[in-house]
């Protein structure tokens, strides 16, 4: 199992290219969209990663929901009820829930909520470790190993899928996993 790594993902978001998109032209792409393959769930303070990782799914050709970039609009401060019917829209415009977790993650008020929510409307959500290292072990809040993990395809020879983890023994295609 190969965990995307915080220096990969920093430097992607540092390029602001992965292949031939580039973060702009993705944001163009994506800011209209009203429904998307992933609702990316993250700590605010790994923007860093999240932009890589962002550029990352997309290249991949999943449509991406992340709140920063598709609604720059919001107040962080400044949280209203219109604010949370709006992320709520978000999560029922998503196929599935990302939850990319670091050592920020624990502290996030949003991260639990939305990962309950989108647990209950759609069942379909999984953990994405940003980690230190590719091989490190993964062991994060004690609720977390409820869900499958997400990992970086296994084929060396050319760009994969990313892998859905949903035991030691058994893992799916991203996107098989996400229309069954």
């Amino acid at each position: 199992m190969k965990f995307y790594t915080k220096s990969y993902l920093s430097d992607l978001s540092e390029s602001r290219r992965k292949g031939t998109k580039t973060f702009s032209s993705v944001i163009n792409e994506n800011k209209n969209r009203t429904h998307f393959d992933i609702f990316l769930s993250h700590s605010f303070k790994d923007q860093k990663y999240i932009a890589g990782l962002y550029l990352e799914l997309t290249s991949k050709g999943y449509s991406v929901y992340v709140d920063w970039i598709i609604d720059p609009h919001f107040q962080r401060d400044n949280v209203t009820k219109a604010t949370v019917d709006k992320i709520r829209l978000r999560m029922k415009q998503s196929k599935s829930l990302i939850y990319a977790t670091s050592e920020n993650a624990s502290n996030s008020k949003w991260m639990p909520w939305e990962l309950g929510f989108m647990d209950g409307d759609k069942g379909r959500c999984a953990i994405l470790p940003i980690t230190d290292y590719e091989t490190d072990t993964f062991k994060g809040q004690e609720f977390l190993s409820a869900y499958p993990l997400v990992t970086k395809g296994s084929n060396t020879f050319f760009e994969s899928d990313l892998n859905i983890q949903l035991s030691t023994y058994s893992s799916k295609e991203m996107k098989s996993w996400m229309s069954f």
